[in-house]
Parts: C-alpha cells; structure tokens; sequence
C-alpha cells in the first residue's frame, strides 16, 4: 500500500518538473530575442541616421559644386571614356562631353597650342607614372565658335591587382575671370616699366634739350658787348629771342604736362570763333618759318563751345609739330563739320610718320626722331586736354607724304 502511494507521487511530480524546464527555456530565448531586437533597432537608428547623413552631405555637396563653379566627371582607363557626373560651370558655351565619349574625341577641342602639354599629363596619371594630374588650357568650343579658359584637377581613385589605374575622377571650372586679370596685370606691369623706361630716358636727355637753347642764349649774350655791327647785333638779337622761344616751348610743354598728372581739370567753357583762333595762330607762327603758313576756313563764321586757353594750347602745340618737321612747302590750318561736331586739321607737307609710330606718338616722353630738338611732350599735351574737352585725336600719315593731325570737339 506504501509503495503504490510513493508511485503515485512520482508520476504526478514528472509533469511539473519539464513543465518548469520548458518555462525556463522560453523565458530564456524571450529575453534572448528582446535583447537582438534591441540590438537590431540600435543599429537600424545608426543606419538611418547614417543614410540622413549622406543626404545631408550630398546636399551640402553640392551646394559646394555650385558656389565654386565647378564640373565633376569620371575617367574610365580600359575604355577610355569619360563621363560627367555634375556640371555647375558659368556660360552656356562650356564644352561637355557626352557620356562615354572617348579621350582622343576631346583632346579634339583643346586649343593646338595646349593640346600636347594637356596629352602628356593626362597620359602620365592615365599610366600611372603620377597620382595627380593638374591643368589649365584653352577650349575651343566648335559649335558657338568660342574659346574660354578652363582649369582642371584629377586623382586616381581606383587601380587593378597591378597597381595601374582603372578610375579616375576630376574637376573642371571656368577661369576666364582670372586669365583677364592676369592679362590686366600683367599688361599694367609692362606699361608701368616702359613708363618708368621712358621717364629715366627723358630726364637724361632733358639736361640737354634745356641747356641747346641756354648755351644760345647765354653765347650771344655774351658777344652783344663786342660786337661793332649793327646788322651783327642784329642777327644775334634774333637768335637770342629765336633760343628764348625755344626754352619757353620747352617749359610750357613741362608745366602743362605738370598740370595734366596733377588732376587740373576745370574748364572754362565759352562760345569760341574758331576762324578767329586759327588766323590768330597762323599770325603767331608765320615770322618763325621760311614754309607757307595759312588757314583755309570752309565758312565764314564757327562757334564752337570750349575752353578758349585749352584749345589755344592744343593748337599751339600742333602748330610746333608741324614748324619743327616742315622744312619746305605749306603748313594749312582748317577744319570740317561731321554732323554734331567740328574736326579740327593741322596739315603739314614734311617728312611724315611711319605707320608703326602713328600710337607712339601720343605716348608721353616719346621721341620718334632724336635729331630734331623738343622734349616730345606736345602731342601727349594735346591728346590729354582734347580728351579733357570730350573729343579724339588722330593722325593720317605716310613717310615722305606729309601729315595731317585732327582732333574733335562737340559743336554744343
């Protein structure tokens, strides 16, 4: 009777034994599996904030693209092909290539004389020989008939088991800005040093252009006292004023080239008779030249509106040009009126100018001929106060044929 009992006990006591296991073990993978999915969404909330971020970046990215102008493009090396990937260049007549299309099609496009340089570099990253490849050339963009600058980088971002690159990608912008500044400057640069050239020329020579005419002046002066002839007297009176005329041109020329680089701009403008000007001219200069001096007006009366000392310089100074390079024939005064302005001509039949110095000459401190005496500063005189007073200046001109300096003025 025990022993039935003690049976009955242990088959009721079974059950609840795996009925505890079991419990256990679900509790255990139920905690298992809550932890993974803890760790699942952890790493499900980095990925996600991982991609925002590359969004993110992407923008930002470009953005960059586009405030720097720049084109971004991919270089195949086994087929030899290129595509652009992003193009935020300036002017609509940047060159772009087609997606896939080969490097010898657009090598085609870049200027002759860049084309070899740009070849060699290319080909050097293209072999591996360098890891970075960096250019600015000129493109010829064959469907406007344009040219613009271009600057480009590129790195290799991918090579084969044997080290050579297969992917390659780079950068290309717009440079145009940059090249004509450089060009401004450099141009500046030149200008500036030919200033400074010419300036210590002209002061070299300057002590002998004033003293020519103080040696004169000072020689006769000095034999007046001895002389016994009243014609010799004479004639050494009229070198003496002849040499005095001379040093006041110079001077002039001097002051008013002084007042030109100080900024002395104010003008006094009032209604001017310009017969009346160019007769009064001709009367000035006809005692200091043996050539024929006139002024042929097309009518009887010309008011222009001007400065009256300006316009006077402006003449004088022409006037001089023409009596220091006509030895014989005619100096003739007149002018022309083209629609709303009046052309002023000087028209002389002396030697003449070469047609490589007919710019130069209107260039401070120039002297296209040293032999003949003057510091080269009049016709630099005129072409600033012609300017000053709103017109141009030109010549026409050939050697041996004569010269006719012009300058304009608005007739109101």
């Amino acid at each position: 009777m025990a022993i039935s009992i003690l049976l009955v006990s242990s088959s009721d006591s079974l059950p609840v034994f795996w009925l505890w296991i079991t419990g256990g073990l679900a509790f255990v993978l139920l905690v298992f599996n809550i932890f993974r999915l803890l760790r699942r969404g952890k790493q499900l909330g980095r990925e996600l904030k991982a991609i925002e971020l590359v969004k993110h970046n992407n923008v930002e990215y470009e953005f960059v693209l586009k405030a720097m102008k720049i084109a971004i493009w991919r270089y195949d090396s086994k087929t030899r092909a290129f595509v652009y990937e992003n193009d935020f260049r300036e002017g609509a007549d940047s060159y772009v290539p087609e997606n896939g299309e080969k490097y010898f099609d657009t090598l085609a496009y870049i200027s002759p004389a860049d084309k070899d340089r740009v070849s060699a570099a290319f080909s050097d990253i293209c072999e591996g020989r360098t890891d970075v490849y960096h250019q600015e050339y000129q493109v010829l963009n064959k469907k406007t008939d344009t040219s613009y600058w271009e600057e480009s980088y590129a790195t290799v971002v991918e090579r084969d088991d044997n080290g050579k690159p297969t992917q390659i990608v780079g950068t290309s912008m717009r440079v145009d800005d940059r090249k004509d500044m450089e060009a401004s400057l450099i141009q500046a640069r030149n200008k500036a040093e030919e200033s400074d050239r010419l300036k210590t020329a002209f002061l070299a020579n300057m002590g002998h252009e004033i003293r020519t005419p103080l040696n004169a002046i000072v020689g006769f002066a000095d034999l007046l006292p001895v002389v016994q002839s009243e014609e010799d007297r004479a004639q050494l009176i009229t070198e003496i004023q002849n040499n005095n005329r001379k040093l006041l041109q110079i001077i002039d020329g001097l002051v008013s080239m002084s007042k030109i680089e100080a900024g002395a701009k104010n003008l006094l403008m009032a209604r001017i008779d310009l017969n009346q000007i160019l007769q009064q001219m001709v009367d000035t200069y006809r005692p200091t030249t043996n050539v024929t001096l006139k002024a042929e007006c097309p009518m009887d009366h010309l008011e222009v509106r001007s400065d009256r000392d300006r316009l006077l310089e402006i003449i004088d100074n022409l006037v001089q040009n023409a009596v220091k390079f006509t030895t014989e024939g005619a100096i003739t005064l007149g002018y022309e009126v083209e629609g709303n302005q009046v052309r002023v001509l000087v028209s002389d039949t002396g030697k003449g100018i070469a047609e490589k110095d007919q710019q130069r000459i209107w260039e401070r401190f120039v002297k296209v001929d040293e032999f003949i005496p003057g510091t080269g500063l009049g016709l630099s005189v005129v072409k600033s106060q012609v300017e000053n007073l709103g017109g141009q200046v030109g010549v026409d001109s050939a050697l041996g044929a004569g010269s006719v300096f012009w300058f304009t003025l608005p007739l109101e």
